[in-house]
């Protein structure tokens, strides 16, 4: 999956974008709309704290970076315990798990308090009163639904979609 950003003009546009979405057959759980706080969505999809805040970034790199230090622990309990080498793929294993799993969760509550780094480059928009129209797609999709709505949409802006880039090195 593959998110695309679209900023419009109003709630009405946003409508129309949705329910050509909808037709599209995009399930409306993939569909978030982001506006200034206080301005009334009715029965469009709100974007959620999943998707205002860096928390499946800050996921990955906990749990890449907590399955590092936690594999590197069990190399230096094996190397203070003599006694301990025949098990060595057990307690590597299990701190290897152990600290991608302790990562992996303090990662999720910094990344929940921290807002999204994708939206920082809409914030002036939104605060002006635009809306952004977020669509989880497959990538095989990106261009046509992108293709889709500036046909049938000229007021919506397109503002690319999430890199391909992984989310660590």
């Amino acid at each position: 999956m593959k998110r695309i950003y679209f900023l419009v003009p109003d709630i009405d546009v946003a409508r129309t974008i949705v329910n050509e979405a909808l037709l599209a057959r995009i399930e409306e759980r993939r569909i978030h709309i982001l506006a200034r706080r206080g301005t009334p969505l009715e029965d469009l999809p709100e974007a959620s704290a999943l998707q205002k805040s860096d928390f499946a970034p800050a996921i990955q790199r906990g749990l890449a970076m907590g399955g590092g230090v936690g594999i590197l622990a069990g190399l230096v309990g094996l190397a203070l315990s003599p006694g301990a080498v025949v098990i060595a793929g057990g307690i590597i294993l299990a701190a290897g798990l152990g600290g991608a799993g302790a990562g992996a969760w303090i990662g999720g509550m910094v990344g929940l308090s921290a807002g999204n780094s994708h939206l920082k480059a809409f914030e002036d928009a939104i605060e002006r009163g635009e809306l952004l129209i977020m669509l989880d797609v497959p990538r095989t999709r990106v261009d046509e639904i992108t293709e889709r709505v500036k046909l049938h949409h000229p007021l919506a802006q397109p503002r690319g979609a999430d890199p391909d880039i992984p989310v660590f090195p």
